[in-house]
């Protein structure tokens, strides 16, 4: 499928608005978001917030349902791996050297989940 330059598909829509919302969930509870979509040849993170003194990298999955696992479930090793990578290369870039940890934010039929340090890397 070629979408025109500039024109975005339902699902990129849908993607932005759930990140919109998870934004806004990290903002009710103190954090500050940094950036959004960050964006290295190794990966993407979605949104990039400050939690006192720890960086948090945050995926951000939407499913209409939790029919084959759930939002959450859909970020295996792989996924993790790639914004594991593109973190990193926020870190080098910014020249931080903050504490960090890795959420995920779930959204399934509406509903926002908030799951803190969802995982971990070496």
């Amino acid at each position: 499928m070629i979408v025109a330059r500039g024109r975005r598909t339902a699902a990129q829509v849908s993607g932005g608005q759930g990140e919109d919302a998870a934004s806004a969930l990290l903002v009710r509870h103190g954090m500050r978001i940094v950036a959004r979509n960050y964006r290295t040849r190794f990966g993407e993170v979605d949104i990039v917030a400050r939690d006192g003194e720890s960086l948090v990298f945050v995926e951000v999955r939407l499913r209409a349902d939790s029919r084959f696992g759930g939002a959450a479930a859909s970020v295996g090793a792989r996924k993790q791996a790639r914004i594991a990578a593109a973190a990193r290369q926020f870190l080098r870039d910014t020249r931080s050297n903050l504490p960090c940890r890795f959420d995920v934010v779930a959204i399934e039929a509406g509903e926002a989940r908030w799951l803190r340090a969802a995982f971990s890397i070496e």
